[in-house]
């Protein structure tokens, strides 16, 4: 997966912003992406993204007219790259739930072994953003939402007794795993996040059939 990851989005990708030709508005999410990511949301001004996209201030606010709609914009953007992501993993696993869990968890383990990994873009949104009414933490809801459904379809497919129950202890796991890759060993996330999304979903497998 190199940088790309389940978690950051591409986020983690620090090098610099190449201007290029053509679509404007994803130069300056391009731009947002790596500033954002590395340097905090509430650090980095707009001036700074413009001054990275290589944009006049009038052609930013053209696209975005608040800096509250370029956060939310960079966030949609990532959850749409992971969705793909993941909906990728389950097709590559087609019928075999169990093995697209184990596939979740090698790829979030692969990114957060990058020395550029700064953990889940949208937690650290999320802690940037008190307000449960800003734009941007409704951003954060709604992905975590889709994800929480995504990984309660995959428990259901797993034979899981109660799949919401599931997905919440997937998702805690998932969460953990992504602070142990940022500020903990690395090395171990992979292995031990494929140990407990197994161990979930077969205890899961056994309040489903306790004979």
């Amino acid at each position: 997966m190199g940088t790309r990851s389940a978690e950051a989005g591409d986020g983690g990708r620090t090098e610099a912003v190449a201007p290029r030709r053509g679509d404007v508005r994803a130069r300056i999410l391009d731009a947002a992406r790596v500033l954002f990511y590395t340097e905090g949301i509430r650090a980095v001004s707009a001036d700074k993204v413009i001054a990275a996209a290589g944009v006049s201030k009038v052609t930013f606010y053209r696209h975005f007219p608040t800096k509250d709609e370029l956060v939310v914009a960079y966030l949609d953007a990532i959850a749409t790259w992971e969705r793909d992501l993941l909906e990728g993993l389950r097709d590559e696993h087609a019928g075999d739930p169990a093995g697209s869990v184990a596939a979740l968890a090698e790829a979030l383990g692969a990114v957060a072994g990058e020395p550029r990994f700064r953990g889940c873009a949208f937690v650290n949104a999320g802690a940037e953003y008190a307000d449960p009414e800003h734009p941007a933490r409704a951003a954060v809801a709604r992905h975590r939402a889709w994800y929480t459904a995504f990984l309660a379809g995959l428990a259901h497919e797993a034979g899981a007794d109660d799949p919401a129950a599931a997905a919440a202890e997937l998702m805690m796991l998932r969460d953990g795993a992504m602070v142990c890759g940022d500020v903990g060993d690395a090395d171990v996330v992979g292995p031990r996040l494929a140990a407990g999304f197994a161990a979930v979903l077969a205890a899961h497998r056994a309040a489903a059939d306790p004979a």
